[in-house]
């Protein structure tokens, strides 16, 4: 492309109606249009992150229509879904009256492209219909309690995981499974509102560790799992140590300031040939260790030739 034509699409990017934007892997606003930035409210100068951004559009009522009267669980939903495949698209509606085709396109490093058109003039029963698709298709996909994805989701995600690892021999990663502590004693002690309110809790402070290649979800009851492709399992262990340190300085019962809760995290690293069941059962053995040897822990079940801690022969 010569000096001309960049200097072409400079121009032209600044007129156009349509709103484009690029996201750095953090989330980060690294460019916007004008378009982009007058729809959204965001200044010439300004780099916020997508959820800064969304946090003070609803506190401000404009910028995104939120389906949500709670903005910690819209964002917890979005954040866990955002991100996470190479393309998708998505109608959203703004508070200045306007609907918006929004794709976003996300390469192999994490930053994410998102180009949106305005498609206001498109007959509103034909909208209705596709919001209504767009809202059945997230339901079966995220966890109602929480709102971050469910097992369904999480175990499809693990298939892809195992797949794209077996197709191509330079990706790895490691696989989490986290389980909240003495559960069962929380809810008979303080009912099951507080039992609920500490798996929000504990789903919250997940997103701060959660990157946009990864994918954490609910797998069941006070159990979750957290997919960490490209990961090593040394890599994995650091990070969930510092998740559980947080989790440990979590209050989450305003009316009781004293309860704090505790997690267990067994993690498991990829291996050729490993099947779905293959790399679950091991994380899930390593779970079991970290349980039997105190709870509050992460162990890791590694194979012969990794920086290993369990091996299989100690597992139960």
């Amino acid at each position: 492309m010569t000096g001309s034509h960049l200097k072409a699409l400079a121009a032209l990017q600044s007129k156009t109606p349509v709103l484009i934007a690029l996201y750095d892997q953090h989330d980060r606003l690294r460019f916007a249009n004008p378009a982009f930035r007058a729809a959204y409210h965001v200044g010439p100068d300004e780099s916020p992150t997508w959820e800064e951004i969304m946090r003070r559009n609803h506190a401000a009522g404009q910028g995104t229509i939120l389906k949500s009267e709670d903005i910690d669980a819209w964002i917890a939903s979005t954040l866990h879904r955002r991100g996470k495949v190479p393309f998708r698209a998505m109608e959203t509606d703004l508070h200045d009256g306007r609907w918006l085709w929004m794709t976003e396109t996300v390469d192999a490093d994490g930053c994410m492209l998102c180009i949106a058109v305005d498609v206001t003039t498109i007959h509103a029963e034909e909208r209705e219909l596709r919001q209504d698709r767009d809202f059945a298709l997230r339901a079966a996909q995220v966890d109602e309690l929480t709102s971050v994805p469910n097992r369904r989701y999480t175990m499809g995600r693990l298939t892809e995981f195992i797949a794209n690892c077996a197709e191509n021999p330079h990706m790895w990663g490691c696989v989490a499974i986290i389980d909240i502590d003495y559960f069962k004693a929380i809810n008979d002690r303080h009912g099951h509102q507080r039992g609920d309110e500490v798996l929000l809790d504990f789903a919250r402070q997940m997103q701060e560790f959660v990157r946009r290649s990864d994918c954490f979800g609910r797998i069941g009851g006070e159990e979750f799992m957290l997919i960490l492709p490209d990961t090593t399992i040394s890599e994995g262990h650091r990070i969930l140590d510092r998740l559980l340190e947080r989790v440990r300085n979590s209050r989450p019962l305003e009316n009781i300031p004293e309860f704090f809760y505790t997690c267990s995290v067994g993690v498991a690293e990829y291996r050729d040939g490993d099947t779905v069941s293959d790399l679950y059962a091991r994380a899930d053995q390593a779970l079991y260790l970290a349980k039997r040897d105190g709870r509050d822990q992460v162990r890791r079940h590694t194979l012969p030739g990794s920086d290993q801690e369990v091996h299989p022969d100690q597992a139960p």
